[in-house]
């Protein structure tokens, strides 16, 4: 009798295995790191840099932190923090810290601290802009070839994703200056 539960508790397991689904997470430090190696040189180079790196468990170290941390914190926060990036960039008057993750992008004013954020929605496909707890949606893309774009009165306009579209948009905002046409 024994030897039957145990066939048909296998069984339910491995039925029930194949219908749920789960979230194994998106592996993303283990990722760059192999795409780090794939684009060191020629393709000797990549494998004598893939070998050493496994000798010196770089690849172990970054599956591992990705198994048991990253892909936890992804599964219940919704973002990896390995996709996140951040650079200084120069700008005119200040410096600028510019913050990446999947749902957008974060500006920190490094002079005066002033952050403005950058939003990704996917449910509507828009981005949108945060500056001082307020939010306002910039555009969606309506398919692979229009968007709808905010104008100057609030409302919002379908403009089409070409030379021709931008320079309507342009001219319906007021900045369709022959100077901006040309470039």
């Amino acid at each position: 009798m024994k030897k039957k539960h145990l066939i048909i508790a296998t069984v339910v397991a491995l039925s029930a295995s194949t219908m749920m689904q789960s979230c194994i997470g998106s592996f993303a430090l283990y990722s760059k790191v192999k795409d780090w190696n794939d684009n060191v040189g020629s393709k000797f180079v990549n494998e004598l840099v893939f070998v050493a790196m496994w000798i010196l468990p770089v690849y172990e170290l970054s599956f591992a932190a990705d198994l048991l941390i990253l892909n936890s914190i992804e599964f219940w926060s919704g973002s990896n923090p390995a996709l996140a990036q951040t650079k200084v960039v120069d700008g005119k008057d200040a410096q600028y810290l510019v913050a990446s993750n999947e749902a957008g992008y974060t500006i920190t004013n490094l002079k005066t601290k002033q952050k403005t954020r950058f939003n990704f929605n996917a449910q509507d496909n828009s981005w949108s802009i945060e500056n001082n707890g307020e939010e306002v949606k910039l555009f969606n893309f309506v398919d692979d070839n229009h968007v709808n774009v905010l104008t100057r009165d609030g409302s919002y306009s379908t403009v089409e994703l070409s030379h021709s579209g931008v320079l309507a948009y342009q001219q319906l905002i007021g900045i369709g200056a022959p100077a901006l046409a040309l470039k």
